[in-house]
């Protein structure tokens, strides 16, 4: 696309490029390729439909994340749907930006308007201006690396309650089209726990969502047996996917900060996986 075309008012700026993740265009590429080089090949039992992947700083989450992106390489999504929750001072159900593009140093990323429009008619959406949310744009990055040119629907869950995943989700299943569509879900899991306690909330919101069991996952994070700051956003994801045909989650990786930092006292965990529908 012609940036010079675009009226920059139309474009959503990074307020995490050079803090959250590389602020460079030459460091950023190198950073992702080192992450997806360190991940092995794992193949998949079926087409993919979605990931679920983390939102920390990518120092942090960026090599479990590559697990999830290192599936993308060699396919072509034309639309990318991104469900992340939403960390800011915002009312409403779901968000979404008014903004036409968002930028990265790795370039411009198209909204999907005419999909945002048709979501919007079927489960309404508020629509906010230049927002801070890192748990969506540091997608971003990892898609542009992986697939190139995509158009993005960007969604985020002020409200993570079952109910809004659940009409949110019956939404998408109406206005997708019926290929060259992913879906993301961004989610950490547990947060500032020791790295035992940590692992063992993570064990179980990794085994609900490998099971494919959305309900079951909402049960345990509404009851403390498992945490994740998306759920929400997992929630919809699997529901939207179920949907689309999707019959199986594969777990492809889990760590936390304590993996990274050797910080075992207040950690942070991350898990990456794929769903997928039987051919």
């Amino acid at each position: 696309m012609d940036e010079k075309t675009i009226n920059p008012k139309d474009i959503r700026e990074s307020p995490i490029a050079g803090s959250w993740y590389p602020g460079t265009k030459v460091e950023l590429e190198r950073t992702i390729d080192r992450y997806l080089a360190a991940v092995p090949a794992q193949p998949l039992p079926g087409e993919l439909v979605a990931l679920v992947a983390p939102h920390a700083g990518y120092v942090y989450s960026g090599q479990v994340a590559a697990y999830a992106y290192k599936q993308l390489v060699g396919r072509h999504f034309a639309t990318v749907v991104v469900i992340s929750p939403s960390h800011g001072p915002y009312a409403g159900g779901v968000l979404v930006t008014r903004k036409r593009y968002y930028r990265t140093p790795l370039g411009l990323v198209e909204v999907a308007s005419d999909l945002v429009q048709a979501v919007d008619k079927e489960f309404s959406l508020n629509f906010i201006g230049q927002d801070e949310e890192h748990s969506l744009e540091i997608q971003l990055p990892f898609l542009q690396r992986t697939l190139g040119d995509f158009r993005l629907l960007p969604l985020m869950l002020e409200n993570q309650f079952y109910a809004t995943a659940q009409g949110l989700s019956q939404a998408l299943a109406t206005v997708l089209p019926a290929e060259g569509v992913l879906l993301v879900a961004s989610t950490d899991l547990s947060h500032f726990y020791t790295y035992d306690q940590a692992v063992q909330l993570d064990r179980r919101a990794m085994a609900d969502i490998g099971r494919f069991d959305a309900e079951g996952f909402d049960r345990d994070i509404a009851s403390g047996r498992a945490e994740a700051c998306g759920h929400g956003a997992v929630v919809a994801v699997l529901l939207t996917a179920k949907a689309r045909g999707a019959d199986k989650v594969t777990v492809l990786q889990y760590a936390n900060s304590g993996d990274v930092t050797g910080d075992r006292w207040r950690v942070v965990g991350y898990g990456a996986a794929a769903i997928t529908k039987s051919g």
